[in-house]
Order: C-alpha cells, then structure tokens, then sequence
C-alpha cells in the first residue's frame, strides 16, 4: 500500500488491529484517546465492558464492569514492579474480559486543580495510550480511598486486610461512580 507516497508493506495489516474511529487515511497506529469520561462515552459502543483502575504508587486496583455497564467488581491488585510489566497486565485483563475502555481515577485536589498525584495519572493514561487502541476515560476520584478505608474499617477488617485490598476496593468504587454517571445520560 502506498501512503502519502511511500510504500507501506504492513500498513494493510495494522488497520484490522486499529479500533472503528481510528481506521481512515492512514493505517498507522497512532494513540489511544485519553478523555475525561463526558467525552469518553460518545467514543463507547453501546455494549462492552470497562476497566476500572485505581493507580496508587506501589499497586494498581482493578475492577471490571459486566457488559451493560451496571455493576462494577473487583478483579485483583497488581504490584507495581514496571511500566511495561503493568501495561501488559493490563491489557491481558482487558482482552480476558473483552473491555471495550478503560477508567482511570484521576486524584483531583480538594479545590479541583491537579497536584503531581494527577499529573502521574495522566502520565500514566499517555504511556498506556501508546500500546492499545481502548480509549481512556477520566474520572474524578477524590476522597474514594478514605470513602473504601471508612467502609473496610466499618466492616472490621484488620490493617493487613485493608492495605491488601483498599485499591482493588478503590478501583470498584471509581468504576462504579463512572458507571452511575454514564447510566444517567446527558453527559
């Protein structure tokens, strides 16, 4: 194939592999948007499951949602040990699930401006971006830790317990909140 006057062998290829809204004049794999959620929905389709993630500094929640895009539920909490490690964790689960996008809390300040916490989030979606074809989603995520951590000390669960499970935790709380908000339309 030829493109922009040169000549292509792989470029037929790589438009099956690209999703619907990236197929066009160029058959090049270009990044994965990164959207707030608002924006995110118009790019979804009707049915499909999202991956919702809880990015802490040493692990990563993980959640999922069913098809419908109703419930959120926990799936497990990586260990951070690499990018590349995580990203293809990642993108395993979201081929097991069949995911058609991803929702990263973004850890907004009190006042809504971004301190470092959210510029690495976003970061983070940039990186992830460049190695699948899934848009991103946005999705405010402050005070979801303490909000987990008030539920889980409620529930009597010991310290150890906690720090086990509060990003998996987080991440089915930002899930579900994204959840909520898309099911009421009118984004």
């Amino acid at each position: 194939m030829t493109i922009g006057g040169e000549h292509n062998p792989n470029a037929g290829a790589s438009v099956k592999r690209l999703a619907p809204w990236r197929r066009g004049c160029y058959a090049r794999h270009m990044p994965a948007p990164v959207l707030p959620l608002i924006e995110l929905a118009a790019l979804l389709p009707a049915r499909g499951a999202l991956i919702g993630l809880d990015l802490g500094q040493k692990t990563i929640g993980v959640a999922v949602s069913d098809p419908e895009r109703r419930l959120a539920a926990g799936v497990e909490t990586i260990a951070r040990k690499s990018f590349t490690g995580d990203a293809a964790r990642l993108l395993a689960l979201a081929a097991e699930r069949g995911a058609v996008g991803f929702v990263l809390g973004l850890p907004l300040n009190m006042n809504g401006s971004e301190g470092p916490r959210a510029q690495s989030a976003r970061a983070f979606a940039r990186n992830l971006a460049q190695r699948t074809a899934l848009p991103i989603g946005l999705w405010d995520e402050r005070l979801s830790t303490a909000a987990v951590e008030r539920e889980l000390i409620a529930a009597d669960a010991s310290r150890a317990k906690r720090k086990a499970v509060i990003d998996q935790h987080a991440a089915v709380f930002i899930l579900q909140g994204a959840l909520d908000r898309l099911q009421r339309g009118n984004l």
